[in-house]
């Protein structure tokens, strides 16, 4: 492997019955930046996760989707961090946020997880809440108590249009992230 500067990890779910979930929204980002990139995922048993390389404007970065399930997802980060040599503020954690209204992004430079189980993981693995994500809104249109059936289902046909122009706005984020650094991205991007 390269030399990255950059870690982009996507949180999700592996298999296919989470593909195309709500929940998997990272996952989607980190495929919509490879496809950008024409960068290919490939197994990495040590780090289990698949993993791509790539530049975007002569910038190296490595895209992840951990394949340990999402509330797992920390340990991953952990290695792929120590084995490229960075800080976790060199790594942009993309992830699905239920208060935030579906389509609608916003960049953080860190913070808590907002009940976020697999960013809760990330953070009791690293030992802090100092690593930037992107958080990708999926809605909350659910009944008390439906929350985990929710995440787990896929955007509505009406939502489609709306996720496919977020998904590209998600993906210019992290390329100004990786090509200009956290601050232009989010006076760009939130």
């Amino acid at each position: 492997m390269s030399k990255a500067n950059r870690l982009i990890v996507g949180l999700g779910n592996p298999g296919a019955e989470y593909e195309g979930t709500r929940h998997n929204i990272g996952f989607a980002v980190a495929d919509a930046l490879a496809q950008r990139m024409r960068a290919t995922f490939k197994p990495d048993g040590r780090a289990d996760a698949l993993v791509a390389e790539g530049r975007v404007r002569g910038r190296p970065l490595t895209l992840v989707k951990p394949q340990t399930y999402m509330n797992r997802s920390g340990t991953t980060v952990k290695h792929l961090l120590r084995r490229f040599g960075l800080e976790p503020r060199d790594c942009l954690v993309v992830v699905d946020d239920l208060n935030l209204e579906t389509g609608k992004l916003r960049l953080r430079e860190k913070g808590s997880a907002g009940g976020h189980n697999g960013v809760q993981d990330i953070i009791d693995q690293l030992g802090t809440d100092g690593f930037p994500r992107l958080r990708f809104g999926v809605g909350s249109d659910f009944e008390r108590g439906q929350q985990v059936d929710y995440v787990l289902s896929p955007f509505q046909p009406t939502e489609q249009e709306e996720v496919a122009a977020a998904l590209k706005r998600a993906t210019d984020a992290v390329i100004t992230f990786v090509a200009e650094g956290l601050v232009p991205a989010m006076n760009r991007f939130n």
